[in-house]
């Protein structure tokens, strides 16, 4: 018993170890972009999208299995109907009519029917378009797939990019506060006048101000992705760290996989299928049915009762001879609708090709822009120390100390929007090629 008692305990210490781990590690990209395949709402419309059009193919299928039906009559009638008839067949002189009433007061039906289809021309296209339609929906979930990914993808590096920022901010602030204190000491020595402490204290002011509006981006992006990816608004977001230089993993080579081309494929396909559908419209369909009737009728002030079966079977042909030029019309609107899609697939596939080549060139163009941010972080930060430097030492102003600060602080900017620029183009080319994953 000793032994099962540790053995449980030993399992719950390694499941939450497990667990804290898991919070440790931080939310990666791949992970960020499964949780949304399980939770995103969009994705669950999408896939609900093709489940209800499976059942709608179930449906079609099952309506051409045969049908039963049962009918129940049970009346009656307060006034007989009545049928006027010539007195002349009971004898009566010629030319002269005469009411009678034919029935009982009641009447109890019950009619059994089988009905079957035997042949119809456009069941095969029926079953043929509900195909191709769950084609459609599945390559419209695919595009929502990408969408969502992209979106998502675009939130988490948009969070990278304002973390760093608030790095930055952070560490720009207590630089600053540390030099105002010294600066205080200063004045309070007469070796500095207030107005330098008081320019390094706008200065200070303006970042923290800066830091406030990045936060409040930061809080509404976290909100953002926790709804992507189905997070619990309550829960604290913790991304692990990319590399602001390195090329992301993301860029990949590969050939150009639309979702928007298949679903051009998909409706000329289904369009071919519909001119097929109405050339077998001119056909005619048959049917076969079959129905069993008994029907009790009751008189009791007469003590009448009595019932009458029925039954027979037949066939059905509909064919229609001449339908207004409908079909034909119809025909004519379906070789237009397969012109504009077979121009709209030409088009669509010049846009992607374009696309996907120009978002490759930014990737090198904003790869570059990158580095040469990360040389000017470099030399803005080596320009602030030196400066810091002769600060304490009095050979220079504040104002000068300022412009120092503000470089520092403009070449992080420009770092972490080169940054963002680099990831959204690799995500724009993976989105051009539809392989975002």
């Amino acid at each position: 018993m000793r032994n099962k008692f540790n053995l449980m305990m030993l399992t719950i210490v390694l499941i939450w170890s497990s667990l804290g781990i898991l919070r440790s590690q931080g939310l990666t990209l791949e992970s960020c972009l499964k949780m949304a395949d399980t939770a995103n709402l969009s994705l669950r419309n999408s896939r609900l999208d093709v489940a209800i059009n499976k059942r709608q193919i179930s449906v079609y299928n099952a309506a051409r299995l045969p049908k039963v039906v049962f009918t129940g009559d049970y009346k009656y009638n307060a006034i007989i109907p009545g049928q006027v008839i010539p007195a002349q067949m009971f004898g009566g002189p010629a030319g002269t009519y005469t009411t009678v009433q034919f029935g009982v007061p009641y009447n109890f039906g019950n009619t059994l029917q089988l009905t079957q289809v035997l042949y119809n021309p456009q069941v095969n296209y029926g079953i043929q378009a509900l195909n191709l339609n769950q084609r459609i929906v599945e390559i419209q979930q695919k595009m929502t797939e990408l969408d969502v990914k992209y979106q998502v993808a675009t939130t988490y590096f948009n969070l990278q990019a304002i973390q760093r920022q608030l790095s930055f901010l952070n560490q720009n602030i207590v630089n600053l506060k540390k030099i105002i204190g010294n600066t205080d000491l200063y004045v309070k020595q007469g070796l500095l006048i207030e107005t330098e402490k008081d320019k390094l204290t706008i200065n200070l002011l303006t970042l923290e101000n800066s830091l406030q509006t990045v936060i409040s981006t930061k809080t509404q992006l976290e909100s953002l992705l926790k709804i992507l990816i189905g997070l619990d608004e309550s829960k604290v977001i913790e991304l692990v760290q990319d590399d602001l230089i390195q090329k992301s993993i993301l860029v990949e080579e590969g050939t150009i996989s639309r979702p928007e081309l298949e679903l051009i494929d998909a409706q000329l396909a289904l369009n071919k299928e519909e001119r097929k559908g109405t050339n077998m419209a001119y056909l005619p369909s048959l049917s076969f049915y079959a129905a069993y009737n008994y029907t009790y009728n009751m008189n009791p002030e007469d003590d009448f009762r009595t019932g009458i079966k029925s039954s027979f079977l037949g066939l059905r042909l509909d064919w229609t001879l001449f339908d207004g030029f409908e079909k034909y019309h119809g025909q004519k609107k379906n070789a237009m609708n397969r012109d504009r899609l077979e121009t709209q697939q030409q088009l669509v596939s010049q846009q992607i090709k374009l696309e996907a080549d120009n978002n490759k060139r930014q990737i090198e163009i904003q790869l570059k822009s990158l580095e040469i941010s990360k040389k000017q972080l470099e030399l803005s930060e080596k320009v602030f120390n030196q400066s810091e430097a002769q600060y304490n030492q009095g050979t220079i102003g504040a104002n000068d100390l300022i412009n120092a600060e503000n470089a520092l602080h403009q070449s992080q900017t420009n770092m972490v929007s080169a940054y963002v620029q680099l990831r959204q183009a690799e995500l724009n080319y993976l989105k051009s090629i539809g392989i975002i994953k």
